[in-house]
């Protein structure tokens, strides 16, 4: 009776207002720019209050609810918050009651049981399902992580592949989804908006924002970088300057974009809480935001318009320069998660070892590719994976050490293909089953080291 009754208030104000219903989704999607920014934005004009948060009466009848994305007592320049003002409220659902299946078993949030592996790890691209019918949620396989979704620490690492669109709707109370398309374009409805996303671009889903994903294509696959604590930022630029890498006027955000049919509906939603899986039903559907206002919401940015920076004299740079990303960590300097591209670039470097050089690295390094080749290491295929955690060497395998060492130094402009690191202070873990079960593992992946001689030096006495 309390659902038909707010059904019925608001369908006698539209009414009475005239009010357009627009069906999310329908014509181009517009966007609106700048990290970070505080936006307004309403799909039916006048439905934002003026001049205060909660009114007394909303306009349009409609039912004012704050989104918190930090603590209220966060400093002001830290602060992340988006008031919303939806045809119905959010708290009307049924009970949850925990997921029970494959969804539940692949899906890891908690990684202090799981013991560590210091092998390289490589793996062939995750194959996409080819029988039955495989949603987002159910795609999700998680590769590595560490800390633990309930105590707001640490990050997980996971790939996903499916080959249905979502019916259900998904609230990750975990952390931030930084979601990588490697295949197949994704299109995420949102409580705020509306984005699209293809393979070369990425998109954030702050931690809370309920979403549905709509496939682009037959089928999708890619990776996701899950936050447990704070949220992503832009790293500093330093010396740089005001300019370069990820500029912030290029994130875009969507409007606002609502649902309402006059007719009750259900929805069926599935809440990722403290590393576990529950569903509950809504006799409402989530996408009712008439409008809002804030700075805490999903964003995209197109990997293409990355400003690269190198070195324009000798020694290859450090990979940081590659940031998009980061997730400040604990200690300054040191990053909880970052989100490193390898992009199309010009290398002029002299007398230099061009190629990444070899490396053991305080930081967890795991890699992705998304299209191409990867300028370090011959069979890593797009769709794959590696894992390199803290202080297990890596580096050029034997045939591009040797081309690299050999090759005229001439300017030259690597183009064929994009790869991305997530960076972590944290020491990841893969689980158990991309350790053990997983087909698609190149257990022969250490073999790509063998075959380097010793160096020319002198014998030394025994």
């Amino acid at each position: 009776r309390i659902q038909q009754t707010l059904q019925q208030r608001v369908r006698a104000n539209m009414a009475a207002n005239d009010v357009a219903k627009p069906s999310a989704g329908e014509g181009k999607l517009t966007y609106m720019s700048g990290f970070g920014n505080h936006f307004e934005t309403e799909a039916v004009e006048g439905a934002l209050p003026v001049g205060q948060n909660s009114p007394q009466r909303c306009p349009y009848d409609l039912y004012a609810e704050q989104i918190s994305g930090t603590a209220f007592t966060m400093d002001r320049a830290n602060n992340q918050r988006t008031w919303v003002y939806r045809v119905t409220p959010s708290v009307m659902h049924e009970p949850f009651t925990l997921v029970e299946g494959d969804a539940q078993q692949k899906l890891v949030s908690r990684f202090g049981g799981i013991r560590g592996d210091p092998n390289q790890m490589r793996w062939s691209p995750m194959p996409i399902p080819e029988s039955g019918e495989v949603d987002f949620v159910d795609g999700i396989t998680t590769m590595a992580g560490s800390g633990d979704a309930s105590s707001k620490n640490g990050l997980a690492i996971h790939m996903y592949a499916a080959n249905k669109s979502m019916e259900r709707v998904l609230q990750n109370s975990d952390g931030d989804f930084l979601i990588v398309p490697q295949e197949g374009g994704l299109r995420l409805q949102t409580e705020l908006g509306i984005l699209e996303v293809h393979p070369r671009e990425i998109c954030v889903i702050p931690r809370g924002i309920v979403f549905r994903v709509a496939l682009l294509n037959e089928s999708a696959r890619g990776y996701i970088l899950e936050i447990f604590n704070q949220h992503f930022v832009l790293p500093s630029l330093g010396p740089i300057g005001a300019n370069g890498l990820a500029n912030p006027r290029d994130f875009q955000y969507p409007v606002a974009a609502y649902e309402h049919t006059g007719e009750e509906m259900s929805t069926k939603m599935v809440n990722k809480f403290g590393g576990s899986l529950y569903q509950s039903t809504m006799r409402k559907t989530p996408f009712d935001v008439v409008a809002w206002h804030g700075n805490y919401a999903p964003y995209k940015y197109d990997l293409e318009r990355f400003n690269t920076m190198g070195t324009i004299s000798f020694d290859h740079p450090d990979p940081s320069i590659f940031t998009v990303l980061s997730c400040p960590g604990a200690v300054p300097g040191e990053s909880a998660a970052d989100f490193v591209i390898f992009p199309p670039r010009w290398m002029v470097a002299e007398k230099t070892f061009r190629p990444p050089y070899f490396h053991r690295n305080t930081m967890s390094e795991f890699m992705g590719m998304i299209h191409g080749c990867y300028d370090a290491k011959q069979g890593f295929r797009p769709g794959g994976a590696s894992l390199h955690a803290c202080m297990t060497p890596h580096g050029p395998d034997k045939a591009t050490f040797d081309k690299a060492s050999a090759a005229q130094l001439n300017a030259e402009k690597f183009e064929g293909g994009l790869a991305f690191m997530f960076e972590s202070a944290a020491m990841l873990k893969a689980t158990p089953f991309v350790v053990n079960e997983a087909a698609w593992r190149d257990r022969e992946y250490q073999a790509c080291w063998e075959g380097f001689v010793p160096a020319s030096v002198p014998i030394t006495k025994k």
